[in-house]
């Protein structure tokens, strides 16, 4: 005997060079009589091997291969049937005449007798039986569903569950079977041995497994239960209240629920929770059921209620406590993976609410030596989103000797933590600020060693305290940086706050220092912030020193460096370029930008007309970065307003084509995505440019109602188009032929309806979009208009199982909100970086009157910003759409009045707590007229 190492690179080490047309050859020995059990039994392995490396079998060789296979109907040998049952089911798809075996499969299920192998013949009857020809075997498969045998139920329920994709409605007809199978006593979770088909045993020895083997029948029932109603809102909330039993679990962990297996019942849990989410009036029910269930004696039972409490939206902290008391019983488990599974749902928590997870933290800070480093982690991450103020000195000297025993990915998870703690407490930025400058100088990667830079960047940005201390930092860690990445991001940044700083000279030198040492990419990153410290820093002596270094560049080896310090040189000697290329915060909205160079080149005017620069939003950067900051967010953290994304399209009145505001898309790029979508129909394509859109959808109804409506107001040239989302979230109603009424409150409001796109089916659960156009008489009249709407729409009754609609329908219509057309939607949001300067050149058209909001409708002057802002739709400039101060406040507002005319307004407010707010409102525009019209939407 060889006790030589095997070659670990070797796949099945027997098979190896296994040659498909040897193995085609042995298949002779199926012929043999009698049969070798054990040379069969390999050759199939061969096979079986074959087919999963990709071995590619013509229909020929797999049909011959095929019925060779058969021959082995005819022995005992279990071990050797259940590896013939797999061959078949892998031939079934290549080979032909499958079919054939029907018989012989229906003999062996049938069998009286106790064999293992049941379970086997009915999965392979399943996959070769034709959708067709499946009434042929119903009455089969009803019987082996409520089989006493745990793995013949067990597969007869699996396999109808694959079988309800392609024969839906015979499968449906097996609810009372499959209702039986969900309600057996056989407990046991898992599955047993006898059901994976392990074989070589005796006869007898089997017989054993197959009596002791833990069935998961229950499970498999309540899977198939859920996919036949799953379309039937009532069917499932009466599915969870039969099988939750008297409040969920009992005292007893069991109660009167007939679900014994644990998988069963975290399966329940989760369709609790999906009855919840659909009905929002079940919640104190279904809360009930799940907490009864953290009574219930399996830990997997108790974990899946735990964090089915602790993700319900809107939990108390009193509905919290009963699952947190749970998990922090699991915290000490000696077992890893239900410490693991604990913290895991507290660090999810913590996220939302930090203070109900607190009273864990004395256990949680017991984790933090775990052995378990996934534990640990967890632990540390979530004591760092609960923990005080005071605690953050210990916390960090625990952090900083755990730091060197984990690896980089979760390093950047703690990190992570840790940048979100110093926003909390800008205190204690000394502390965290010397522990980041730590980790820079240790070995790590470039994720975790970007986010650390990350985090140092947030610290300059939002806790001004640390400014001068984190740029040092980073001065020092770019000696000796490995990743050219963060070099290049590091001396940007060191360009934009160093010149802010009181002794800027001192950066100098470090970033000199990569012109000389570095390559070519961070040699010009190095050029281009020495500029900004030419340009920002008003000391002459400084702007000499930059001079002469910048000079030194123009002899450098690389083109890209020269003409960058060439640039940098002519900027600081003309003020007025560098005003406008380096010092002015301002920027295009470069999504509208996009869009309008791409409508102005495929215009069949051609380049006759000049592009109208002017036309494209102008936002700040700062203002850039927020919209993108808001997108991300709400991309983790906020549910879509419809289920329609931004690449669907279609024809126009369809559920397909119901374009909505969607998570992770700032306003910007939103209203780029509209005007694509709306210059793909054919009734707007004389419309012109899109001017503006909605910032957020008008809800017109309840999000609980049978039809939910949402408007969004497109504004064009001489148009305005509405356009209504609306949702049927009636499973047993098809509306067809849907349209929108809309009647102004004044007959003679200027506004004539000049189109109508109604939906032609509104499906249960489908979005469909509802367009109506009018255009306005007189281009010169701005006047607010009131509609009152009507959702008007012919019924179907349809089936709520089958979902077939009636072929007779009725008329029927629906009350929605109104909708106003406001001042504000002419006006878009526009950026001015000098607000005094453009205000005193528009004096000559300035309107003044003096308003007061009560303290009802404005109880603060955040309040009547916002109030404000929406009202004119406007950009806030300058920070001032936040008063810093609670009694005086001037709010600056920018914006682009329809046809291009710039409209300035200057609001000088103060608030008493007993009378309100008192504000005077100034408009400034190129035209007095527009100005006189943004006036009289206050009014």
């Amino acid at each position: 005997m060889s006790y030589a190492k095997r070659d670990e690179d070797s796949d099945f080490g027997l098979f190896t060079h296994l040659d498909k047309t040897a193995v085609l050859q042995e298949a002779r020995a199926f012929n043999d009589s009698p049969i070798n059990a054990r040379k069969c039994r390999l050759l199939l392995t061969k096979i079986i091997y074959l087919i999963y490396l990709g071995e590619p079998f013509n229909v020929k060789e797999a049909t011959d291969l095929f019925f060779n296979v058969t021959k082995l109907f005819q022995s005992k040998d279990t071990s050797l049937r259940q590896m013939m049952y797999l061959v078949i089911k892998e031939l079934s798809g290549i080979a032909e005449d499958v079919i054939m075996v029907t018989q012989s499969l229906i003999k062996d299920i049938q069998t009286k007798q106790e064999t293992i192998y049941r379970a086997n013949a009915i999965r392979a009857l399943c996959l070769i039986t034709d959708p067709s020809m499946i009434q042929g075997i119903e009455r089969i498969l009803k019987a082996s569903i409520v089989d006493k045998t745990p793995s013949v139920s067990s597969a007869a329920l699996v396999s109808s569950y694959h079988l309800f994709s392609v024969a839906k409605d015979i499968v449906k007809r097996w609810s009372n079977e499959v209702q039986e199978a969900a309600h057996a006593k056989s407990g046991g979770s898992g599955f047993g041995a006898a059901a994976f088909g392990f074989g070589g045993q005796s006869q007898s020895a089997q017989s054993q497994v197959v009596i002791s083997a833990s069935n998961s029948t229950q499970y498999h029932a309540l899977g198939l239960l859920y996919l036949i109603r799953q379309h039937d809102r009532m069917a499932v909330a009466k599915l969870v209240q039969n099988f939750a039993g008297s409040r969920g679990g009992g005292l007893l962990g069991g109660g009167s629920s007939p679900l014994k297996n644990p998988a069963a019942v975290c399966l329940l849990i989760r369709y609790a929770c999906k009855v919840m989410e659909d009905d929002p009036s079940s919640t104190r029910r279904i809360y009930e059921i799940l907490e009864g269930f953290l009574r219930h004696k399996s830990d997997m039972v108790n974990l899946e209620a735990a964090r089915a409490i602790c993700e319900m939206p809107d939990a108390s902290s009193k509905e919290l406590y009963p699952a947190i008391s749970v998990l922090q019983l699991f915290l000490s488990s000696p077992k890893a993976t239900l410490r693991f599974a604990a913290i895991r749902i507290l660090n999810r928590l913590s996220l939302s609410k930090p203070a109900a997870v607190s009273p864990c933290n004395l256990d949680m800070e017991n984790l933090i030596t775990d052995q378990n480093r996934s534990v640990a982690t967890f632990a540390i991450t979530t004591l760092l989103k609960t923990g005080n103020e005071a605690s953050v000195d210990r916390l960090m000297k625990q952090i900083s000797g755990f730091m060197s025993e984990i690896s980089d990915e979760f390093k950047v998870i703690v990190i992570d933590a840790i940048r979100s703690l110093c926003l909390k407490f800008p205190t204690k930025q000394a502390i965290m600020l010397t522990f980041m400058n730590g980790v820079l100088r240790d070995e790590g990667g470039y994720e975790f060693k970007k986010t650390v830079v990350e985090s140092i960047f947030d610290m300059i940005k939002f806790i001004p305290e640390s400014k001068d201390a984190a740029l040092s930092n980073l001065c020092e860690f770019i000696e000796d940086c490995e990743f050219m990445k963060l070099s290049v991001r590091i001396l940007h940044v060191l360009g934009v706050e160093g010149p802010k700083t009181s002794t800027p000279t001192k950066y100098i030198r470090y970033i000199y220092n990569r012109v000389i040492l570095e390559n070519s990419i961070v040699r010009a990153a190095a050029v281009s912030a020495l500029s900004k410290f030419g340009v920002y820093v008003e000391d002459p002596a400084v702007k000499q020193s930059i001079k002469i270094l910048l000079t030194r560049c123009l002899d450098d080896s690389d083109d890209e460096v020269r003409d960058r310090a060439t640039m940098s040189l002519a900027l600081m000697q003309d003020t007025s370029i560098a005003k406008q290329y380096i010092q002015d915060d301002a920027t295009f909205a470069l999504p509208t930008l996009e869009r309008q160079l791409v409508e102005y080149v495929n215009s069949p005017l051609g380049n006759d007309q000049e592009f109208n620069l002017e036309a494209v939003p102008v936002i700040s950067k700062k203002q850039e970065e927020e919209e993108r900051r808001r997108a991300r967010n709400q991309e983790t953290s906020s549910p879509m307003l419809t289920t329609q994304t931004a690449s669907q399209t279609g024809t126009p009145g369809t559920p397909s084509a119901a374009p909505a505001a969607q998570v992770g898309v700032s306003s910007i790029d939103q209203q780029a995505i509209y005007a694509e979508q709306l210059a793909a129909i054919p009734e707007f394509g004389s419309f012109g440019t899109l001017f503006r859109s909605s910032v957020k959808p008008v809800e017109l109804t309840e999000s609980e109602t049978e039809y939910v409506v949402h408007c969004v107001k497109h504004t064009f040239p001489k148009h305005i188009v509405f356009q209504f989302n609306c949702t049927n979230t009636l499973n047993d109603q098809l509306l067809e032929n849907v349209e929108m009424t809309m009647q102004p409150e004044v007959d003679e409001c200027g506004l004539i309806k000049v189109a109508e796109i109604p939906v032609q089916k509104l499906e249960y659960n489908v979005p469909g979009t509802i367009y109506v156009a009018f255009e306005r008489e007189d281009e010169g009249d701005f006047s607010a208009v009131t509609f009152t709407n009507t959702l008007k729409f012919e019924v179907k009754d349809c089936d709520p199982t089958t979902g077939e609609p009636d072929p007779e329908g009725y008329e029927d219509e629906y009350q929605v909100e109104d909708v106003e057309i406001t001042t504000g939607d002419y006006i878009r949001p526009n950026y001015v970086s000098n607000f005094a300067e453009e205000f005193e050149s528009l004096a000559e058209n300035e309107v003044v009157e003096e308003f007061a909001l009560d303290k009802e409708r404005a109880p603060s002057l955040k309040a009547a910003c916002s109030s404000i802002i929406d009202l004119l739709g406007m950009q806030a400039l300058d920070d001032t759409g936040l008063p810093k101060s609670n009694s005086v406040h001037t709010l600056l507002l920018g914006g682009i009045f329809l046809g291009g005319v710039k409209v300035l307004s200057r609001c000088r407010m103060t608030f008493n707590a007993t009378t309100g707010v008192q504000f005077e409102l100034a408009i400034r525009s190129q035209d007095i007229n527009v100005s006189q019209v943004v006036l009289a939407a206050i009014a």
